[in-house]
């Protein structure tokens, strides 16, 4: 059964809400906020619905009450797929759904005194364009304009439609699975990250001291941290570790000699004085103190001991989606502080080596193919091209990632002898960003480019380019996965706590925790089977049960 199409709109208090069925203006519910919750949720018991709004705002309020919403159409998701880039106002979204140039649209309320809005002034102009009454803030503002937005909502749906089916046959899908990825945003943004606070509070004590009393104990506490480096430099106490300049100075004092002060830059002479040593120890104790300390624990774990922030389905460029307050990039001496709450466990499943694997799909090259048979795709290409395995690994991310020099580059000859369908491919992609054309990934999200520059420049778009064909095509994939997984989970009462990359982080009852595992591993399945047409790719997780997060393997 075809799922009904109904649009939802919240008006712009956060009071009022209405359902459109078609485009009748007359709503099929309408009122307040929790009624129409309520109504949605009616609405979910009988039957399929795919549920179109203008962006998720409007779906918060059933979200924050639990109801689980199972399709949806998000215009605002699937116009950054159809154009590219961030930007997706609802005046952009309506323009180019229906064929207008959106720098020729007209511009919206500025705020200022000679502002004027004509309640009489129609919706969409005489030249197809939004009026200045719907780009308005307060808009929409009670039910009739909640119902007119709601029927021009519906009317967009079914144009973007029509614009993905022209694309490419697999946009379609992928539109769904940006729209659902909005969905999990608030479910996750809703949730959190399960953390157990005293465990974490030992952490950033450990790593950057103790909680400071006052502004004075604070500095007396940096002061410490920093004495762990400068003790080791008698006479240049004075040493500012914070000023990249200094520490430069500081380095080549005693005999390290290196250009910079980054990290990877530094690892090197680890042995030849122990102020290396000491100044990576400390930019680790740093980096806690400073972005993941005291500060953040309060300001982003809440009274329920869950890490919270803001996510968002694209990442603007390829598609990934990203995390505030530090969900993506939390260090790993903080992992620990990741654990179950009482009756529950986390189940981490992370893609194995999938980038390449999607390569071997979105190329078409049936010898990659085969190559992703194992569960180690880089020793079968080691075996193939008579190379070691790690040279062989070097080589294939080097071909994705558009490195062509010292062991990598010689492995290249190889690999376009060996799998010349695949880096045909990311030649091509890496090409067509060389010319500041935009590329279009596998599941038809659009990827533009910078025009122009100079030689060095254009070769940069184009090592971004052959990389986005693949890292956009691996982000549909996981969204794919990630949504099965959601739906499979709802029946145990499990959660998706965090989405990083290629990983999962699922918290899930004690009782339920093998039929989790089985739902994560029958998810990848069936949604990589589905994403990649059946092709003949293999694609594998590997899967830990878990307390606490440091404990997966």
């Amino acid at each position: 059964m075809q799922p009904v199409r109904r649009a939802l709109v919240v008006d712009s208090s956060g009071r009022h809400a209405v359902v459109v069925e078609s485009d009748a203006s007359d709503p099929v519910a309408s009122g307040p906020i929790g009624e129409v919750v309520e109504r949605v949720a009616a609405y979910e018991a009988q039957g399929p619905s795919r549920w179109v709004w203008w962006n998720r705002s409007a779906a918060a309020p059933a979200v924050e009450a639990r109801v689980v919403l199972r399709r949806c159409w998000d215009l605002q998701e699937v116009h950054r797929l159809l154009v590219g880039g961030w930007s997706a106002d609802p005046d952009e979204v309506w323009a180019v759904s229906h064929g207008l140039a959106p720098g020729d649209r007209p511009s919206g309320p500025t705020g200022d005194l000679f502002d004027s809005t004509d309640a009489d002034e129609p919706l969409v102009r005489d030249d197809g364009y939004l009026g200045a009454r719907a780009l308005d803030p307060a808009w929409p503002a009670g039910p009739e304009e909640c119902a007119a937005w709601g029927v021009l909502a519906l009317r967009v749906a079914r144009r973007q439609e029509e614009l993905l089916r022209a694309r490419s046959g697999r946009a379609l899908s992928t539109a769904y699975s940006e729209s659902g990825a909005g969905l999990l945003c608030l479910e996750l943004a809703r949730d959190g990250l399960p953390i157990d606070r005293a465990r974490m509070s030992e952490l950033i004590t450990l790593a950057a001291g103790p909680r400071p009393e006052t502004d004075a104990h604070a500095a007396a506490i940096r002061r410490e941290r920093d004495q762990l480096v400068l003790q080791h430099v008698p006479g240049r106490e004075r040493t500012d570790l914070r000023n990249p300049a200094q520490v430069l100075q500081l380095l080549n004092a005693v005999g390290v000699r290196v250009d910079d002060t980054r990290s990877w830059r530094l690892d090197p002479y680890r042995g030849m004085h122990p102020v290396v040593e000491a100044l990576l120890a400390w930019r680790k104790s740093e980096r806690i103190a400073t972005t993941y300390g005291w500060t953040w624990l309060d300001r982003f774990v809440g009274e329920d001991d869950r890490l919270r922030g803001e996510w968002t389905v694209c990442d603007g460029g390829a598609g990934r989606m990203t995390a505030g307050a530090g969900l993506h990039s939390l260090p790993a001496p903080l992992r620990p502080g990741v654990a179950a709450g009482a009756g529950q466990v986390l189940i981490r499943a992370d893609l194995g080596q999938v980038e390449p694997r999607v390569l071997a799909v979105v190329s078409g090259d049936r010898a990659f193919a085969a190559a992703t048979a194992a569960d180690d795709l880089y020793a079968d290409v080691a075996a193939r091209l008579r190379i070691d395995r790690p040279v062989a690994k070097i080589a294939v991310l080097a071909a994705m990632y558009g490195q062509t020099s010292g062991a990598a580059g010689e492995a290249l000859t190889g690999l376009e002898r060996a799998y010349p369908t695949a880096m045909a491919y990311l030649g091509r992609a890496a090409e067509t960003g060389e010319r500041g054309e935009a590329v279009t990934t596998y599941g038809g999200r659009r990827v533009p480019v910078d025009e122009g520059g100079d030689p060095a420049r254009r070769r940069a778009v184009g090592r971004f380019t052959r990389n986005a064909v693949v890292q956009g095509a691996a982000a549909e994939l996981f969204k794919a996965w990630a949504l099965t997984v959601r739906a499979g989970i709802v029946p145990i009462g499990g959660q998706i706590v965090l989405c990083l990359h290629d990983e999962l982080v699922l918290h899930v009852p004690h009782e339920h925790a093998d039929e989790g595992v089985r739902v994560v591993h029958g998810a990848l399945k069936s949604a990589a089977h589905h994403w990649s047409g059946g092709a003949p790719v293999r694609f594998v997780a590997d899967v830990s049960v878990v307390h606490r997060w440091s404990e997966a393997k």
